[in-house]
């Protein structure tokens, strides 16, 4: 969708019409909900969030700039919301509700260990890397987007993905999921 159709869709939203909102949330809520759950690792948690970002958008609509993308609108009001969300979550004690599905669960083949292994480092990040990450490598952010989303400079930016990275390597060769004698790309930093 362009920034013609975007500035349409928002405008017939704007008027009520009802199935213009229908239109823009089943077209970002899945982006919106992948986000939430890489970045705050919980379900619950991500659907909740994804919730609170569409009020927040819908009530935000009239401060759209049409000049620019919605998606990228859309999605720093996503990454801003799991920040929030994850230093309040931070505060509280954590759920243990979902461990009798975590125990009954069939032993993981290698790709589903190492998928949960990348999961559960990821999840040990601080969030400022985590955010990062995802939105380099997950969502395809670039750098300067990034650094907008998150209000930091594009260096911090690039040093928070780097050091990101390094953690992960390490938490993977702790886990003995990679090599030790595999190393990051040097392109990135």
């Amino acid at each position: 969708m362009g920034a013609e159709d975007d500035a349409a869709l928002v405008r017939r939203c704007l008027r009520g019409d009802d199935s213009a909102v229908r239109s823009l949330i089943e077209q970002f809520q899945d982006g919106v909900f992948g986000l939430s759950l890489k970045m705050l690792g919980h379900r619950q948690d991500a659907e909740d969030v994804t919730q609170e970002v569409f009020v927040r958008v819908f009530r935000s609509l009239r401060g759209w700039d049409t000049a620019r993308p919605l998606k990228p609108w859309i999605m720093m009001i996503a990454a801003n919301r799991c920040r929030t969300w994850a230093s309040k979550r931070g505060k509280r004690p954590e759920s243990v509700e979902f461990l009798p599905e975590t125990l009954a669960a069939p032993p993981p083949d290698d790709s589903l260990e190492l998928r949960q292994a990348l999961a559960d480092a990821l999840a040990g990040l601080r969030p400022e890397y985590r955010s990062a990450f995802v939105l380099y490598h997950e969502q395809g952010q670039d750098y300067g987007a990034i650094a907008a989303h998150l209000a930091r400079p594009v260096g911090t930016i690039k040093t928070w993905l780097h050091r990101a990275r390094l953690e992960l390597l390490d938490q993977l060769r702790t886990r003995g999921m990679v090599d030790t004698h595999d190393e990051l790309p040097h392109d990135h930093v």
